[in-house]
């Protein structure tokens, strides 16, 4: 009998450990011959991955929480590439987390071992010189977005458009009624999701404003209502602590563990942290406002590298300012309020949102766990 082939493969963010749990399915039913071993989440973990180290481990934003976290990031990404190289996987597949992955890619491929990069870091939004490594780095780069696909292979990168798995995921139509009547939440009342990011450092920069903003929403909307998803006990615990902090307990929050999409179908608008989570929105066809927070260092730093005048993935997939992005200094709890009130209360508004949302729905979806899965097929012996 011959022994399983092992795939290699490193998740650094929540978004990711779905992503890797659906490729996993993808790839196991037309090679029921492969084990996987790396970094995940519960997802890959509950697909069948040798979980290494978690997938909290790598979880971290910004230049200066990278830093601090530097010693111990490099040292599990040596003791990766040295259990790589020792007893080498038939191939490696990094998911996102560019700044960890490709170090370690670089080595695995200098060494002969096939790497795969799924989600390609955006070369078109910032740092587009990182090509060049990805170029050395990758034997083929698996794109989320239709518009990736030619910057690769342009610059000669193996490249295939795999579209969106979250696109195949989430129904095109949702029904709010009968999502509020399934969470008990009155048919008339106002309903906000608010989603201050999926790290901790992320809840910990944003739950006073977004907690503010609720606040202020409710003066202006008494029937108001906000669901609150939480990833995690450790977030949900700082978002607790906030609303005690400010002897907020009164107001009408609910807090939720995970059930981020019921929340987003719920609600009239969303208000949301920049990531993966506004593109769930997005195909979920909700008016939304972004906004985020980092280090003023950071955010200087970002901006100055930036090639886009938008950051968050709406507005980029749509290639024009669709929903508002409300970032750093501006993201005060006046500016957030009124942003939201605006974005629900305009129904014309709503309405063309709706259909520009829809057609980035049809666009990403491509049944990507499939095609990503095939497109890696051809590495296995």
């Amino acid at each position: 009998m011959n022994p399983k082939k092992t795939i290699a493969m490193v998740a650094g963010e929540v978004s990711g450990d779905l992503l890797g749990s659906m490729l996993m399915a993808a790839i196991r039913q037309a090679r029921p011959d492969v084990r996987f071993i790396g970094i995940g989440g519960p997802k890959m973990r509950a697909a069948g991955m040798d979980v290494l180290f978690p997938l909290e481990k790598l979880a971290v934003n910004g230049y200066l929480e990278v830093l601090r976290h530097y010693r111990e990031l490099a040292g599990i990404r040596r003791s990766l590439r040295e259990r790589f190289l020792a007893e080498p996987p038939a191939l490696f597949i990094g998911i996102d987390a560019p700044d960890f992955n490709l170090d370690l890619e670089l080595a695995l491929k200098a060494e002969g071992i096939p790497t795969v990069h799924y989600v390609s870091p955006s070369i078109w939004a910032w740092r587009g010189e990182r090509i060049h490594k990805i170029k050395r780095a990758v034997s083929h780069l698996l794109a989320l977005f239709p518009f990736e696909a030619p910057l690769y292979e342009k610059a000669g990168v193996p490249v295939t458009y795999v579209g969106h798995p979250l696109a195949d995921l989430l129904p095109p139509q949702t029904h709010r009624g009968e999502m509020r009547e399934q969470m008990r939440i009155r048919q008339t009342a106002r309903v906000f999701a608010l989603l201050p990011g999926s790290r901790q450092s992320e809840v910990r920069r944003l739950a006073p404003t977004f907690i503010e903003t609720a606040k202020l929403i409710l003066q202006q909307q008494a029937d108001a209502q906000f669901l609150v998803p939480l990833a995690s006990r450790e977030t949900r615990a700082i978002f607790e602590h906030e609303l005690w902090r400010q002897e907020a307990r009164e107001l009408p929050v609910t807090l939720l563990f995970g059930h981020a999409h019921d929340a987003m179908i719920a609600a009239d608008g969303v208000l949301v942290a920049s990531g993966t989570a506004t593109l769930e929105a997005a195909l979920l066809k909700r008016p939304m406002v972004i906004t985020y927070r980092m280090t003023p260092f950071s955010f200087w730093l970002a901006r100055r590298k930036q090639y886009l005048p938008y950051v968050g993935l709406p507005n980029i997939l749509a290639g024009r300012f669709v929903v508002p992005e409300i970032l750093q200094d501006d993201a005060t709890p006046q500016n957030l309020a009124q942003a939201l009130l605006n974005a629900v209360n305009n129904r014309q508004a709503v309405a063309r949102l709706e259909q520009c949302f829809d057609d980035i729905h049809r666009s990403l979806r491509q049944n990507t766990a499939e095609k990503a899965a095939q497109a890696i097929l051809p590495f296995l012996p």
